[in-house]
């Protein structure tokens, strides 16, 4: 009888595991030949382009995306307000070296950096000091800043594998280094670009003011890899060297915007959720391709797969165009605010914000036993390249539903190349390979499918 028990147990798992794999393959097979990812980010990156947060980009966005998820087979289609911060660049930043060395001033690549204050017309001329860490910020203290434009010129770590270690690495020093400065009485600051390539592409990104570490919010900027060592050198030959910067951007009042819901309604526990998430919003230099156009256009996708493949899911699917990743997260913390408010139960959140490049895998919670859950599906994945089954996941729009409880994954890719354009002019459409984004697509919606089946 023993016997015969296990017989019939090993027997179910192998038919679970057989089935699971043909329908992994027919999610594969439809990802790469009728998905209609990369068709929807032609038209939202170059139909609509860039998308900052209370632009009039990120308002048609907004409507693109309801309708886009309405056209992909959401059963329903909900705009969830939220108030988002309004900041404009306004006119072309200068940046100029001026030193005894030259003949004349010398023009560098810089931007300002998101939510920074502005120069106005005047500009900000001043001698430059170059720092390489906070410590030796503080160390040079106030007798040697006050007046002065702190120059953080800080590098990628090239000895790491993961890029986005590297990336976090530096990002404080864009994040803080303004009021970190301006404790000491510096009137601006400028930032090597986040980006290991050594071209002349200045990288934005947002920062903010720390009013408990300075009141004084001076403006900041940020300089291209190429234009860093032009300023390094420069200070080298010449210690009085001078910067004039010049910037126009202003923080208007906040706008309401919205996040933007599809969902598929579940044959079983509609009460229940599965979601899937990348942001609307983009800076305003590029046209939002990588980050986060894929991720949006995946996210809309994985409702297609469900319908167009005949799979209902027994637990209620979401696809969300979160708003305001990239100055503020109020998409994502307006949907963790609903999400408590009607007491929606999450059984697990994904987001994909990390690209349309070749996918390795995925970072993975371990609250509530969901990592032990995913890696179990490892060999299903193995076919299909993905290797990465990593502890820890989720991403900047679902932070404060992981915080209620709800488990978190991250999606993962190959991010060699992403930093190269990250938040620059060049994270353009044709910079995304329709093969890896769709191949990115598919694994996001095979692991949606064995979620649902799962629970």
């Amino acid at each position: 009888m023993k016997n015969i028990f296990l017989f019939f147990s090993l027997s179910s798992t192998l038919f679970s595991q057989n089935w699971d794999s043909l329908a992994l393959k027919k999610i594969y097979n439809y990802y790469l030949t009728q998905s209609n990812c990369y068709n929807n980010l032609e038209f939202l990156t170059t139909k609509i382009g860039c998308r900052l947060s209370g632009s009039p980009q990120a308002e048609k966005a907004v409507y693109w995306a309801k309708k886009a998820m309405y056209a992909a087979g959401a059963d329903t289609v909900i705009l969830q307000p939220c108030m988002v911060p309004h900041w404009v660049r306004g006119q072309k930043e200068k940046c100029l070296i001026y030193s005894d060395k030259f003949k004349q001033p010398i023009a560098l690549k810089a931007v300002a950096l998101g939510s920074s204050s502005g120069t106005g017309n005047a500009g900000i001329k001043a001698l430059v000091i170059e720092v390489k860490s906070f410590e030796e910020l503080d160390q040079l203290g106030e007798n040697n800043l006050k007046g002065k434009i702190v120059f953080y010129n800080v590098f990628f770590d090239q000895s790491l594998i993961s890029t986005g270690n590297a990336y976090g690495g530096t990002v404080l020093y864009r994040a803080k280094g303004a009021s970190c400065a301006a404790r000491y009485g510096a009137v601006a600051t400028v930032v090597r670009s986040m980006t290991s390539v050594a071209d002349d592409e200045p990288h934005t990104g947002n920062m903010f003011y720390d009013t408990s570490l300075s009141k004084n919010k001076i403006p900041a900027f940020a300089l291209s890899y190429k234009a860093a060592d032009a300023l390094s050198n420069a200070l080298k030959n010449d210690p009085k060297t001078k910067l004039l910067l010049e910037s126009h951007c202003q923080t208007l009042a906040n706008v309401l915007s919205y996040n933007v819901v599809g969902q598929i309604f579940g044959s079983e526990k509609p009460d229940e959720y599965v979601v899937v998430g990348g942001h609307l919003d983009s800076w305003d230099l590029g046209q939002g391709a990588h980050d986060n156009g894929t991720g949006v256009v995946q996210s809309i996708e994985m409702l297609g797969m469900f319908k167009k493949l005949g799979m209902q899911p027994k637990h209620s699917i979401r696809a969300i165009a979160f708003m305001n990743e990239e100055n503020g997260t109020a998409g994502g913390k307006a949907y963790a605010q609903s999400a408590a408010d009607k007491k929606e139960k999450h059984l697990a959140a994904l987001e994909t914000d990390a690209g349309g490049f070749t996918p390795r895998g995925f970072g993975v919670d371990t609250t509530l036993g969901l990592y032990n859950r995913v890696v179990q599906w490892k060999k299903l994945f193995s076919p299909y390249l993905i290797d990465r089954f990593n502890i820890g996941g989720g991403g900047a729009d679902l932070s404060a539903l992981r915080n209620s409880g709800v488990p978190c994954i991250g999606f993962e890719t190959d991010g060699q190349r992403y930093f190269d354009i990250h938040h620059t002019a060049q994270d353009t459409f044709d910079k995304v390979n329709k093969r890896e984004l769709a191949l990115s697509a598919a694994a996001i919606g095979a692991l949606i499918y064995l979620l649902d089946l799962s629970y």
